[in-house]
């Protein structure tokens, strides 16, 4: 009798350990962000409350009753630390306080206290790989050789051959000391010494203030080009262009971010994303990990350059096979042409189509703020409209090359990313209802019919589609954390099936012909026809 009862408690334990483990793989496997679908918010073109021509928070905290029942349960905001602007917030002068554009601490507490309560969690942009020069590290690093601050950044005696990403050299001469130190983006934005432990030690300092005052996690900028190897041999050259092998992705950039990961982990469901400047896979996949980031930004799908049905399916496909964790999934960014005009040719339609895909598809969605009403590219006319740093320097490179104003201005627009950050259009009244002034930037003149206030009546607008898509994701658990069935692709027509604890969603996405589908006995639509014209799709549940 006593073996019998030794045994069944043996066995008892053993289920109770099996269960537990199950219930914990579960519970590990489900995070808020797998659910969520985000909306990145430029910063200085959302809404301004003050007049003064850039969004601020309190404009934000006005418009979170819009983005709440749009069904947002995530917001990206782009930086808004103090900062001299040369790049719109990118370069960081103060990582303490809040620039004044924006508002106060205060203004930043009540939107983000207000965003939770309407089930909405916030990250922000994180920018480590370097500095503004007007930082106080950097003006003190610059005073002597011997400062304490010097080896915050990197000072050399003679430049090597390493390039700015927004062109020319990536080394300044500096007169106090005679050194030049290096930039990889602009002169005015110093990169940090990552091999340096106390730059480190700030860091975590810094990511430690934001999340004690309640952010969800960060965006971390330009991660894989922090300089933690220090400065090592010239980039070859490969057909007249460099090529990047040692100033970027350099061997201890993955223990850096190792570092960022444990700290942001004292703190409980928070979230990373890494922009990874690559769109190669092989190159993304190995940043994405327990240890790592959360998710990277996929921009072998969401940055390609022109529309391809095969390709955007090749690279679903590619996600599904390479990424270990969810891929994520957005056509739009403050770095690239709207979405609408870049892959969809100023169509709606095909536009809502790829919503649709982006939507349903497996990883995390990234809406880009105006794309769900159709937002279009702007373009500079002059040198006077164009305020990006890259386009201006571009500009000015090619003015240095012999090319005349006009065709460098066609070279400028070619590399300007002001023509996805025109102010959010949310009305047909003065300014697009984003300020009662002038914008800080060129406003796209079709603000009179594409805007929130004209297309929110219209029963089939974009924006109405768009909050349908994603209502459907955030009831449909298929759509969170459904693993494919199958992932097909023939004739212009992408389709998959969706499975989780017994449900099945299908989606398939006509970017063809017209056809008809012929659907299951027991087909449940949940949006769209069998019907299937060109640039439609068809949801349904079987």
């Amino acid at each position: 009798m006593k073996s019998i009862l030794l045994n069944c408690t043996i066995l008892f334990l053993l289920m109770i350990n099996v269960n537990t483990g199950i219930a914990q793989e579960t519970t590990a496997d489900e995070k808020w962000w797998k659910e969520s679908v985000f909306y990145q918010i430029y910063m200085p073109s959302y809404a301004d409350s003050n007049g003064d021509g850039y969004g601020d928070f309190k404009g934000m905290t006005q418009k979170l009753d819009y983005l709440q029942p749009l069904g947002i349960k995530g917001i990206w905001l782009t930086p808004f630390l103090t900062s001299p602007k040369v790049d719109n917030g990118y370069d960081i002068a103060d990582y303490y306080e809040i620039d004044l554009t924006y508002g106060t601490k205060a203004d930043f507490d009540l939107f983000l206290k207000e965003a939770h309560q309407r089930g909405i969690k916030v990250i922000m942009d994180m920018v480590l790989n370097h500095t503004s020069t007007d930082c106080k590290w950097f003006q003190e690093s610059r005073k002597s050789k011997d400062n304490p601050y010097r080896d915050y950044y990197i000072w050399k005696d003679e430049p090597n051959n390493w390039e700015s990403f927004f062109g020319g050299t990536a080394w300044q001469k500096d007169s106090l000391t005679d050194q030049y130190y290096y930039h990889k983006f602009d002169v005015r934005m110093a990169d940090l010494n990552w091999a340096n432990p106390k730059v480190v030690a700030e860091v975590q300092n810094i990511l430690r203030f934001w999340l004690d005052a309640g952010v969800d996690g960060f965006r971390l900028d330009v991660i894989n080009f922090l300089n933690t190897d220090g400065i090592t041999a010239d980039n070859p050259t490969k057909d007249g262009e460099q090529d990047h092998i040692n100033d970027i992705n350099q061997e201890g950039v993955k223990n850096a971010m190792r570092i960022i990961k444990s700290t942001v982990s004292e703190y409980d469901d928070r979230f990373i994303v890494g922009e990874i400047g690559s769109d190669k896979i092989e190159v993304l996949k190995q940043y994405q990990s327990q240890d790592l980031l959360d998710v990277v930004f996929n921009f072998n799908f969401g940055s390609i350059a022109e529309f391809s049905a095969q390709r955007i399916f090749d690279e679903l496909q590619s996600m599904e096979k390479n990424m270990s964790n969810y891929p994520t999934l957005f056509f739009g960014s403050h770095d690239m042409p709207r979405m609408i005009d870049r892959l969809a040719d100023g169509d709606p339609d095909r536009a809502t189509a790829l919503a649709a895909l982006m939507l349903t598809a497996k990883g995390v969605p990234f809406i880009y703020y105006g794309e769900e009403i159709g937002m279009h590219n702007i373009i500079a006319q002059s040198l006077d409209e164009m305020v990006d740093i890259q386009g201006r320097t571009q500009y000015q490179l090619a003015l240095n090359e012999g090319k005349s104003p006009e065709d460098a201005l066609i070279f400028g627009n070619k590399h300007n990313r002001d023509k996805s950050r025109s102010p959010m259009q949310w009305s047909g009244d003065a300014f697009a209802g984003f300020s009662a002034e002038k914008a800080w930037i060129k406003i796209n003149p079709d603000y009179k019919t594409v805007n929130v206030a004209a297309l929110t009546p219209q029963k089939n607008s974009i924006l109405n589609t768009y909050k349908k898509l994603i209502a459907l994701r955030n009831s449909e658990r298929a759509l969170q954390y459904g693993t494919y069935d199958n992932l097909e692709y023939e004739e212009d027509q992408i389709s998959f099936t969706r499975s989780f604890e017994g449900d099945k969603i299908t989606v398939i996405i006509n970017f063809g012909l017209p056809k008809e589908i012929e659907l299951p006995a027991d087909a449940i639509i949940l949006m769209g026809s069998k019907e299937l014209k060109s640039n439609s799709f068809i949801i349904y549940k079987n």
